[in-house]
């Protein structure tokens, strides 16, 4: 009889404990070790800023099965044969002796576990900066349970009453929106010039006016110069213009760097974020070991290069590969990641997959071109939800390369449709006329994103002449005179319309009021409605008259981020 495997797992979170538990269903009789530093396991940890905000109220939740049973150590022992170690902190990898050297952290106790395969899931750190002030009692992160734990508690005490968050990505968001509901009033501070650095700026703005519609303050391009404090507490933070915002709580959501010293410390190789080496089997520079989740570096399946990708999804993902491989040898791998995120803020969503035209130019792409969609996501008996969204495909062979997509609609659907478009590598040919399920509960007879992928095929073949929101707002910056021609109905610009000099012509009536435009067929024609479906329509006839300078503001107003008049 062959001995038994021994398997140990440090870490465990999503990575570690998907990696054990797929150890144990393809080898019933090894031996399964799982140690993890914290008293939980398995943790739902997207879940954190849910709990927080009270959207739910069990914690228990957050640790257990489908079923409602608790994964604690008595769980993996009598559920999984695991032997789960917890409040256990490993200090030392013994890679020639294959030893793992932990130390029980209410007795000081060590112990030394031998074994055959090793995998390493320690996770992330929260990136905390030396500001000044950054030790003050009322500080925090939200990245572990201990983290959660104590804002649920201040939420649910109800003493503070205002708040700021430190950084506008995914967890600043969420943990904006989790206080928010909870009475608190709240401020975000973002050092870059937009909130969700995932996203083109157009479509993030949209998703920072709805915050500001929500009652959140948000400060874009300011850094934190220091932490304001009296008697050891919080007070204030301290902007670098030395504008101070008075609090008695920030979240400090400024992203996390890996977890990876111990392997550091063992020798293990990392790589440009400070993250774990691993090859397409999740196998580190050492052959017994392995690691995932947070605490490794990944290929980018779009630049091929490594990068940091600290998401939940792709740790269980990761997780899996390590657990088989660690038992039956490298058979399966993990190809990386196309970036795809998505996030809830309020009543928006926010996600992306594959490019945004700044990674595009970051990577020093330029043969591609991108395309605004704003239009409902389910017809309006229904009851329609906005989505404005931007498509962006290669010139060189029509492949679709990313797609972001905002709004209060189902803006899970459409990402996830072009996460699949992406790793299928379909074109916009292909997406034109995809087979997608309808029924009027679900979306329009088109869909958003083939109504996307249509009006990237108009341009594409020059039957439309897209103008960004942004480059009309830079034109009228700069003070040029385009003429703006709004193609709604008199009621529709009553009760909304952008002021920036426009001309209300009803699509019905162009045909016969075209001696209302420039009688210069070459001036400079801007069309729009609300959505610019009309404003397209305009073009075509304006064009099939003679004029030949005209565009299409995409997205229409819906995808305008900056102030309307009315």
């Amino acid at each position: 009889m062959e001995p038994k495997k021994k398997i140990v797992v440090i870490g465990g979170s999503a990575a570690g404990a998907k990696a054990a538990a797929k150890a144990r269903r393809l080898d019933e009789f090894a031996e399964i070790t799982l140690i993890q530093k914290s008293p939980d396991l398995s943790m739902a940890s997207c879940g954190y800023p849910y709990y927080v905000g009270g959207l739910f109220n069990d914690r228990n939740l957050l640790l257990c099965t489908p079923a409602g049973i608790v994964r604690d150590p008595v769980f993996f022992d009598k559920a999984k044969a695991i032997k789960a170690l917890v409040e256990t902190e490993v200090v030392a990898i013994d890679r020639q002796a294959k030893k793992v050297v932990c130390r029980e952290l209410k007795t000081g106790n060590e112990l030394t576990l031998g074994y055959d395969k090793l995998i390493i899931s320690t996770g992330a750190r929260p990136n905390m900066p030396p500001i000044p002030g950054i030790d003050l009692d009322g500080i925090t992160n939200l990245l572990t349970m201990a983290d959660t734990d104590y804002l649920r508690r201040i939420c649910d005490e109800k003493k503070v009453k205002q708040a700021v968050v430190i950084g506008g990505g995914l967890i600043g968001v969420e943990t904006c929106e989790a206080l928010q509901l909870a009475g608190i009033k709240v401020t975000v501070v973002e050092a870059l010039d937009q909130v969700l650095t995932f996203l083109d700026w157009d479509l993030a703005k949209l998703v920072e006016n709805h915050m500001q519609a929500k009652g959140v303050k948000i400060f874009t391009s300011k850094g934190v110069k220091a932490f304001v404090g009296k008697d050891g507490k919080l007070t204030g933070v301290q902007l670098a213009d030395d504008t101070v915002i008075d609090c008695e709580l920030a979240v400090m959501a400024i992203g996390v760097r890996p977890n990876s010293a111990l392997a550091t410390a063992a020798g293990l190789a990392t790589g440009t974020f400070g993250g774990i080496t691993v090859n397409p089997s999740m196998q580190t520079s050492d052959p017994d070991i392995y690691a995932a989740g947070d605490c490794v570096e990944i290929p980018s399946r779009i630049s091929g290069e490594p990068v940091f990708a600290p998401m939940g999804d792709l740790a269980n993902l990761e997780g899996r590969v390590a657990g088989e491989n660690a038992i039956s040898g490298n058979c399966v791998t993990f190809p990386g990641t196309y970036h795809t995120g998505i996030c809830k803020i309020f009543d928006f969503a926010a996600g992306s997959t594959g490019l945004s035209i700044k990674a595009a130019e970051r990577m020093g792409l330029t043969g591609y071109q991108s395309v605004v969609n704003a239009s409902p996501d389910k017809p309006g008996f229904m009851g329609a939800k906005l989505l404005v969204s931007k498509m962006l495909v290669s010139t060189k062979d029509q492949r679709l390369l990313g797609y972001q997509c905002v709004g209060p609609g189902d803006v899970s659907k459409q990402v996830a449709t072009a996460a699949m478009a992406i790793l299928g590598k379909l074109t916009v040919e292909d997406l034109i006329n995809a087979d997608l399920p309808y029924a009027p509960p679900f979306s329009l007879a088109i869909d958003h994103f083939i109504t996307a992928a249509h009006i990237m095929q108009n341009k594409l073949k020059r039957r439309m002449t897209g103008i960004s929101v942004t480059e009309v707002w830079e034109k009228i910056q700069r003070g040029d005179k385009p003429f703006f021609l709004d193609g709604r109905s008199p009621a529709e610009f009553e009760e909304m319309h952008l002021g920036i000099g426009e001309h209300l012509i009803p699509i019905g009536a162009l045909r016969s009021r075209l001696a209302e435009l420039p009688a210069d067929k070459n001036a400079e024609i801007i069309c729009f409605c609300k959505i610019s479906l009309r404003g397209y329509e305009a073009e075509t006839i304006l064009r099939a008259y003679g004029y030949t300078n005209v565009k299409v503001m995409e997205g229409g107003i819906m995808a305008w981020p900056y102030p309307r008049k009315k």
